[in-house]
């Protein structure tokens, strides 16, 4: 699932840090999203929407796989 949370942290000038002080994660966790390493729970991804105040599409983009 590929995102958009370091543009939207970006708009915001946020750090990765700051970021995960405001959601109340590590800025490991951040890091990890932000390189689709991890997926995170649906309750941080609409906590991720919340605090930009976009719908959670508007930041993770699911791409299903194609079935060979």
């Amino acid at each position: 699932m590929k995102n958009k949370l370091k543009i939207f942290r970006a708009i915001k000038n946020l750090t990765q840090e700051q970021l995960a002080t405001h959601l109340g994660v590590s800025r490991q966790t951040i890091i990890a999203i932000e390189s689709s390493r991890y997926l995170p729970s649906i309750t941080l991804g609409f906590k991720i929407a919340h605090f930009f105040k976009v719908k959670i599409e508007d930041i993770f983009i699911y791409q299903p796989k194609e079935n060979k």
